[in-house]
Parts: C-alpha cells; sequence; structure tokens
C-alpha cells in the first residue's frame, strides 16, 4: 500500500479544512512534511491558483501556496518524499516555463518530482491572466505533449498544434529520465487524458460508483505500467465488494495488469476473505474506489 499526503495548510477549502489550519505557518508545514517523511510517506501535494474571485472564494476557498515556492522550501526540509504539483493548470503557463521551473525543482530534491497538471475551470482567472478558456483542453493535451518532450532535456524540440520549439538550451533539466505526470480531473475526457498522454489520474468531486464508472468505460488498453494505486480518507467500498491490497481492477472489460493498494481499515475481515477466496482459485471481480483515487504508473 501506498499513502500520499493532501498537504494540509497550503489549500484550504471551506468545509473541509481545519480551523487549526487558519493560524498555521511555515513551522507548521514544515513540522508536518518532515512527520511524513520519516513515516513514509509516499508524496505530498500542493495546488495552484493565483487569484481567485471574492464571490468564487467563498465556495473554493482563497488560500493557495505557491506550488513552486512551496515544494522548492519542502525540498530543502525532507528526504525522501515525493513532491506533487496536484495540480499545475496547463493554460496558464507556456510548456518550457514549467520544463524549466520544475525541472530546477527535481534537481534541488534529487528527482522527487510528480508534475500533476490539470485543464482548468475558473474562466475569471483564465482571463484575468490573459490565458485562452475556450479550447482550453486541445491547448493542454499539446502542452502536455511539448511537456513530455522536454523534461529531463537541455535542448528540447516540439512541433504541434499550439506549441512550436527548436534550437534552445534548457538548463537545468529534471534528472528524472521520466518525471511522472499525473491528470486531474472529473470527466471522462480527463481520464482519457491520463491515459493517452499521462502517467497517473487524480479524480476530485466524483462519488465511489461514478469514478469506478469511468474506469470500466475507459476503452483504451490498460499497460502493465498501470497498477491502481488508492488513496483515502475513509474507509468505503463500491459496488458492495471490498478490496484486497493484490486484487486486480477491471478496465474496460479487462483486469488490469498492476495490483490495486487499498487498505480499508472497517474492512479488514472482508479483505482477508477476498485473499481466502482467490487463494482458492474463485476469481472475484473487484470494483474499487476509496474516496480519493489515483491511478498511476511506477
Amino acid at each position: 500500500m501506498r499513502i500520499g499526503l493532501s498537504t494540509p495548510v497550503v489549500v484550504q477549502h471551506p468545509g473541509s479544512s481545519s480551523e487549526w489550519e487558519r493560524g498555521a505557518g511555515i513551522d507548521e508545514l514544515a513540522r508536518i512534511a518532515t512527520t511524513a517523511d520519516d513515516l513514509g510517506y509516499c508524496y505530498l501535494t500542493c495546488s495552484e491558483h493565483v487569484a481567485i474571485p471574492t464571490e468564487t472564494a467563498v465556495e473554493r476557498g482563497g488560500t493557495y501556496w505557491d506550488p513552486l515556492a512551496t515544494l522548492g522550501f519542502l525540498a530543502a526540509r525532507t528526504r525522501r518524499i515525493a513532491l506533487a504539483t496536484q495540480v499545475l493548470v496547463l493554460g496558464y503557463h507556456h510548456p518550457l516555463a514549467i520544463a524549466k521551473r520544475y525541472g530546477t525543482l527535481d534537481v534541488v530534491s534529487g528527482g522527487r518530482l510528480i508534475l500533476g497538471v490539470g485543464v482548468g475551470s475558473l474562466q475569471a482567472e483564465f482571463e484575468l491572466l490573459g490565458a485562452q478558456f475556450d479550447g482550453r483542453g486541445s491547448v493542454a493535451d499539446d502542452a502536455m505533449r511539448a511537456l513530455r518532450a522536454s523534461l529531463g532535456r537541455t535542448q528540447p524540440s516540439y512541433s504541434g498544434e499550439h506549441f512550436s520549439f527548436s534550437d534552445l538550451t534548457v538548463s537545468p533539466a529534471a534528472v528524472q529520465d521520466h518525471v511522472p505526470m499525473w491528470v486531474g480531473g472529473r470527466s471522462r475526457r480527463s481520464l482519457r487524458r491520463a491515459v493517452t498522454l499521462g502517467d497517473g489520474w487524480v479524480p476530485f468531486g466524483l462519488g465511489h460508483d461514478e469514478i469506478a464508472g469511468l474506469l470500466a468505460r475507459i476503452g483504451e488498453p490498460v499497460t502493465i505500467d498501470w497498477p491502481v494505486v488508492l488513496a483515502f480518507a475513509a474507509a468505503s467500498m463500491v459496488g458492495g465488494c471490498a478490496v484486497a491490497p493484490t486484487t486486480r481492477v477491471r478496465i474496460a472489460g479487462r483486469s488490469s495488469p498492476g495490483p490495486v493498494w487499498v487498505q480499508p481499515a472497517s474492512n479488514r475481515a472482508r479483505e482477508s476473505r477476498a485473499a481466502t477466496s482467490r487463494t482458492a482459485g474463485r476469481r472475484r471481480r473487484p470494483e474499487s474506489v476509496i474516496t480519493r483515487t489515483t491511478i498511476m504508473r511506477r
């Protein structure tokens, strides 16, 4: 099982953040990060918004620490935990700006970057930044292709629908040969983008059955590099079926070759029975989404 931490303090959503976070600062954040690092957590997160309209902040919250500054600070205070943007809005940046800034973060952190990206949905923020809102999905797809051609390369080149560049030096570059890119979203298009262009999917604002339904309908072959990693805040089940840590998820009618890591505390007895059933040769079809799901390549 792998567990990541949705970092407190740095994003404060009304109704989900705790009272203590409002008065917390960099000292508390550093203590949380170093403790998570020592305890073996897989990753820390930091999201991105630049400026939230006041009326929108009532629903979305108005506190969003800058991910580059925050994760750069945490890189210096930790040793092994991965640092995940969750997520950068692709339409706000040129791909080479991301490759340079976050490639440098990968260098200073010793190769611990997970680049979480998203299309974005806050039109007022797009307009404020002079970014294109209509057609942003196409721009995001091309930006991901450009990023894949650029991350880890000091002389990147790319030619696409929205971005083209060559004969440039971008140094330093990410030290990882393949920087993981996770795609945030809540639609079938976001999942397909994750499968075809990324290395993971971070759904939000969806119920368990909705996520399971999207996974079942994706229709793309799942490669050996797609284990399903389930992070959760509370134990739950989908379809009344407990999922054991070695169960495989069915996507588009096929069992994914990667394992599922889950540990719903209240379902350990059922997980044990599921494992016993598999040992006895009886196949189960799991439906497995626990609160917040991430599909990622390892």
